[in-house]
């Protein structure tokens, strides 16, 4: 059997400014909300009357049937906290924390005492592990009316969710620990993300016959090359720091430094006309000051040649496309095992890619499907129009059997070894669906009257801040620029970040997977296709292993299975 192949890469960047930490007044006031950021706006699809914004028109609050303390909130000067209170459930989201949220977010943004948000969830296994999908479940099972309670409960999550995605006073997310699903949804699409060594990120809806949701069409696909893909369709995770390398996180801190950075943060003063780029970069800073180092001993995950193969086959147009270039992949490596032997990357590859394929056929073939359509085109969708259009998504999946058919098999069957069975799938496998079914196409029909009114009319195509590392497009960018040697590359990002850590590890695996040099020592940026497992690039000379693995001789694929969602 092939060793653990571990690695990954891909974030954003800049950042600049000095921290000070006056004394905090005592008294708050109310004003305006009046931050602008950087972002690039665009026509809001959903946008109201002039002059009127949906947080005005709509009132969400709490029920009285809502549990009373799955939400704490807590002040400390300029610093208002947000903790998710539900430790039994992993702090799995539903409408009752929602509906306690989105008010103190409203109330927040129009106070000029509170000057920073902090979510985080309470003790040390868990942010939020997602959505409360067994009850989804079965509300799905009463029929038309319990499908449309549980529509109605993404269509509030997704509120919110837009409204931290467009909220106008810096945001900060502690992912500490298991960070899933609508856990995603509450951390993505905040300006800082900090990832700790229990940190343990995925998307793992596929697994239980839905798609990655809560702004994941937004987000994913504008990751580096097919890697937004990759864990879209798997629902693999990245665990501790690779979830900062990949991207997913903007900064990498050990959990014990958490409460004293909150303390820090608490002390910050802004004046009145700093604007919210302003202010952000002064955070940035202070978050820095604790990020003391990354752990010698995890490398990056997604590198290397994993990545490539992990471009080479998830870059393909349509899933039998992705299953097949798989299968080819393994039929070479197969082939150069018995001539010559494979090394140790080789069978680590070999490994994957037997893995990956396993997985893939364990998830929901419809869902599967959705999920690749999804990541094609959601690259050309403003923030808003995600939103909107996931809602649309979510709510055909509910009238679906595979949501919850998967949730009952994996998470209430499942937890009875007697009772515990494969998903059945509708349709069953894969194979059973043909091009020409299209079945991914009834998710995306546009429906105009299905849509949600959001809780803010702003809208944006990228991300406004990145405070992340440097994202490739960054570092080939600068690359073809010409003349540059890889130390000048390195330290380029290294002084324009103000020597952020992480900053030399993911451009240094950048340059080594993307470049090669000229004769004069510069780098050249290679051209955008992907080596064959077996491709020699005159680069990369690697000890063979002559000795004959399991996997050469194996008769059957060895089983993988996904522990997404099933955590205890």
């Amino acid at each position: 059997m092939f060793g653990t192949y571990l690695g990954c890469r891909a974030g954003a960047a800049l950042r600049s400014g000095g921290s000070r930490f006056p004394i905090m007044p005592l008294k708050a006031k109310v004003i305006n909300p009046a931050f602008a950021g950087r972002a690039q706006m665009a026509t809001a699809s959903n946008v109201p009357p002039k002059g009127i914004s949906y947080a005005q028109t709509e009132n969400i609050k709490e029920l009285e049937s809502d549990e009373k303390e799955d939400v704490l909130f807590n002040t400390l000067y300029g610093v208002r906290t947000i903790e998710l209170n539900r430790p039994a459930k992993l702090h799995s989201l539903n409408g009752s924390m929602i509906r306690k949220i989105v008010p103190r977010l409203q109330e927040w943004s129009k106070s000029d005492m509170a000057n920073v948000i902090i979510i985080k969830g309470s003790g040390a296994k868990a942010f939020c592990a997602g959505g409360d999908v067994v009850a989804l479940a079965e509300d799905n099972t009463k029929g038309p009316e319990g499908q449309a309670r549980s529509t109605d409960y993404f269509g509030l999550e997704y509120k919110l969710d837009h409204l931290i995605a467009t909220y106008q006073k810096p945001y900060i997310a502690f992912m500490d620990g298991i960070t899933m699903g609508g856990g995603v949804g509450l951390s993505i699409h905040a300006p800082f993300r900090i990832a700790t060594e229990r940190t343990v990120f995925a998307m793992p809806e596929t697994t239980i016959g839905f798609f990655p949701d809560v702004g994941a069409s937004f987000f994913l696909p504008r990751m580096a090359g097919s890697v937004g893909t990759y864990l879209a369709l798997t629902s693999e995770r990245l665990k501790g720091v690779n979830a900062f390398y990949a991207g997913i996180a903007t900064h990498y801190i050990h959990s014990t430094s958490l409460p004293a950075l909150e303390k820090r943060l608490a002390e910050l003063r802004f004046k009145d006309f700093e604007n919210l780029e302003q202010r952000a970069q002064l955070i940035n800073s202070t978050i820095e000051e604790y990020c003391t180092g990354l752990p010698h001993d995890e490398p990056i995950f997604i590198s290397g040649e994993l990545r490539k193969a992990i471009d080479r086959n998830f870059s393909k147009a349509s899933i039998s496309e992705i299953i097949a270039g798989l299968e080819g992949d393994i039929a070479v490596l197969k082939a150069k095992a018995a001539e010559v032997g494979l090394d140790d990357v080789e069978i680590q590859i070999g490994e994957w890619l037997e893995k990956t394929l396993t997985t893939l056929h364990q998830r929901s073939p419809t869902a599967v499907h959705v999920a690749l359509r999804q990541m094609r085109i959601g690259k050309d969708w403003s923030i808003t129009e995600t939103f909107q259009r996931e809602y649309q998504i979510a709510a055909k999946f509910m009238r679906h059997p595979d949501f919850t058919e998967g949730v009952h098999s994996l998470l209430i069957r499942g937890k009875n070894s007697k009772e515990a069975s494969p998903p059945q799938w509708q349709p069953k496998s894969l194979e059973d669906i043909k091009p020409e079914d299209k079945i991914a196409d009834p998710f995306f029909q546009v429906e105009g009257s299905q849509r949600i009114k959001l809780l803010s009319d702003r809208d944006y195509n990228e991300y406004p801040f990145k405070f992340g590392v440097p994202r490739e497009k960054e570092v080939e960018k600068f690359v073809r620029q010409g003349g540059k040697s890889k130390f000048q590359v390195i330290n380029h990002f290294f002084q324009a970040t103000e020597g952020k850590q992480g900053v030399k590890e993911v451009v240094s695996e950048i340059i080594e997977r993307k470049t090669t040099k000229s004769e004069a020592g510069h780098l050249l940026w290679e051209q955008e296709q992907v080596a064959s497992p077996t491709s020699s690039d005159g680069r990369m000379k690697r000890r063979r292993n002559t000795k004959m693995s399991k996997w050469q001789n194996r008769a059957q694929i060895h089983h993988h299975v996904m522990e997404a969602y099933r955590i205890e």
